[in-house]
């Protein structure tokens, strides 16, 4: 392919919100932290080889349903979570640094010796929670 010598009208994903098929036999909660686990998404948990994705948009219940059913709607992009707590607790100086799944709200400080995947980056800490970028370039 040669170097451009006009416009060109570059085919895009938009940011903002993607639709992945739900887990079977699982229900997703608004606001929740959602991850890919095996191509379909779930509510986060404490685990290893989950890939967060960003939030729920809405209740999506597919505790009846096969994998795939039904889709969620997942919005990336910088959100607050719940801060850990005890050694785990993250702190101002940990601006930058990856957060670490604990559950669907909650990010800590550690990956407890390789048990839990990474939420995202640290963008902000406030009295109410941790700003987490929370979508595929967070993590790299």
């Amino acid at each position: 392919m040669t170097a451009l010598s006009n416009d060109r009208n570059t085919p895009m994903l938009a940011d903002g919100i993607k639709e992945y098929p739900v887990a079977a036999s699982t229900i997703c909660y608004a606001g929740g932290l959602a991850v890919l686990n095996a191509g379909v998404i779930e509510p986060a948990t404490t685990d290893t080889g989950l890939v967060a994705v960003g939030r729920f948009e809405g209740r999506y219940d597919n505790s009846n349903g096969s994998a795939g059913d039904i889709k969620a709607k997942v919005r990336q992009g910088v959100f607050r979570w719940a801060n850990s707590a005890g050694g785990d607790e993250i702190t101002a100086a940990d601006i930058g640094a990856l957060a670490y799944i604990v559950d669907d709200q909650t990010v800590a400080k550690t990956d407890d010796t390789g048990s839990r995947s990474a939420a995202g980056r640290i963008e902000d800490i406030d009295a109410n929670g941790v700003w987490v970028r929370t979508d595929f370039t967070a993590i790299s």
